[in-house]
């Protein structure tokens, strides 16, 4: 049976602090909300260490299979289930789990297409690249500083539960960087503008017609400011998308999705 917590539980307040980046980084852990995020998380094998639901959630929701594994279960009143969701309308299930253990040595050397977030600030965008990675094959996702957590309660669910299977970690530009001492291309994203330096010569080549194929890295970069020029010097090329309707540029999701796709295309024609 759950057990049942008062609104003030101090279990409670902790649970609270897993909604900020900090609370998250200190204990380790993480919350995802809705039984379609822990469906996501069964099938990639992960189990949370506890388990929170208010009285009609526990009615929708099987947690007897959950007790049966030794999972503790909480019944939470839905005022106090409230304040642990960022929902309009709470879904009425929290399952904790540990944050992964995993370097960002471990991902690099990962083999194939990687996904580089630089500065990626909201959190649907982020959650949707991670989506968009799994779907079009990419080995792993690498963040740099000022990107939002892949675990924030937006960035989960835009992901769709591709979080829990595609690795994604923080790296530096250094470590950005010595991805070519593995013969690992880093191509820029860059929004087709100004497609010529002082000389004349391109800067930047259509998507479809650079070269995806083979060890290679796609940087995304904020949505507003774009790659900042450290990235932007690591780069060994510039790619665009060529966007013949007059808008200034494409959303960082969609514009990430589309390179990702034509990465997918080129490498299984």
């Amino acid at each position: 049976m759950p057990t049942a917590l008062s609104p003030h539980n101090p279990r409670l307040a902790a649970l609270r602090d897993l909604l900020t980046p900090r609370g998250r980084r200190a204990a380790a852990r993480f919350g995802a909300e809705g039984a379609t995020l822990l469906a996501e998380a069964d099938r990639a094998g992960l189990l949370p260490q506890e388990l929170f639901a208010t009285p009609s959630g526990l009615e929708r929701f099987d947690a007897g299979r959950y007790e049966a594994a030794g999972i503790p279960v909480f019944e939470v009143p839905d005022r106090a289930f409230a304040r642990l969701s960022d929902l309009d309308t709470p879904s009425g299930i929290l399952g904790i789990f540990p944050l992964p253990d995993r370097s960002a040595a471990d991902v690099l050397a990962l083999p194939g297409l990687l996904l580089v977030l630089a500065g990626v600030s909201d959190p649907g965008n982020a959650g949707t690249l991670v989506r968009s990675a799994e779907a079009f094959g990419a080995s792993a996702v690498l963040t740099t500083a000022g990107t939002v957590s892949e675990w924030n309660q937006k960035a989960l669910r835009a992901s769709a539960g591709s979080v829990f299977r595609v690795p994604v970690v923080q790296a530096a530009a250094g470590e950005l960087a010595a991805l070519k001492g593995r013969g690992v291309r880093i191509l820029a994203a860059v929004a087709p503008e100004a497609e010529a330096d002082p000389e004349g010569d391109a800067v930047s080549v259509a998507a479809h017609a650079a070269d995806l194929t083979g060890g290679c890295a796609l940087m995304i970069g904020n949505e507003g400011a774009g790659l900042s020029a450290e990235l932007l010097a690591i780069a060994d090329a510039r790619i665009n998308i060529p966007t013949p309707g007059r808008v200034e540029s494409l959303n960082a999701a969609v514009a990430g999705s589309l390179l990702l796709y034509e990465a997918s295309r080129q490498r299984t024609r």
